[in-house]
């Protein structure tokens, strides 16, 4: 799957913006970048395609070990690519996941917005 393809499939689970008047619109949807096992700069460029997209915010999310890769990312974007960026927000949380023999694990996740100007 492409990146650009890839922000597209989770646009609808992004944070949804407000306009003016309290609506929601689909194209207020910030862009989701999930962070797995791939290099950092695929998520980077995904991070920027976000950008480029018109969107003013762009939220990282990880979990586990992925987490410490999200901020290499967020770093890489602010330093190398985009000067202006802001992170708006970090929300850090754990999840319960079912692993193996039935046994609940904890998790740890990560969401970071980034906003431009």
């Amino acid at each position: 799957m492409s990146v650009n393809l890839f922000i597209q499939a989770h646009q609808g689970y992004g944070r949804t913006l407000r306009n003016g008047d309290g609506q929601m619109s689909q194209k207020d949807v910030a862009p989701v970048v999930l962070i797995g096992k791939k290099p950092a700069m695929n998520y980077v460029l995904a991070c920027l395609t976000g950008f480029q997209s018109g969107s003013k915010e762009v939220v990282v999310k990880a979990r586990g070990r992925a987490i410490s890769r999200a901020v290499d990312v967020v770093q890489i974007v602010r330093n190398r690519f985009l000067n202006e960026l802001q992170v708006k927000d970090i929300r850090i949380g754990t999840e319960q996941v079912t692993g193996q023999e039935n046994r609940t694990l904890n998790v740890s996740t990560i969401e970071i917005v980034l906003s431009r100007g």
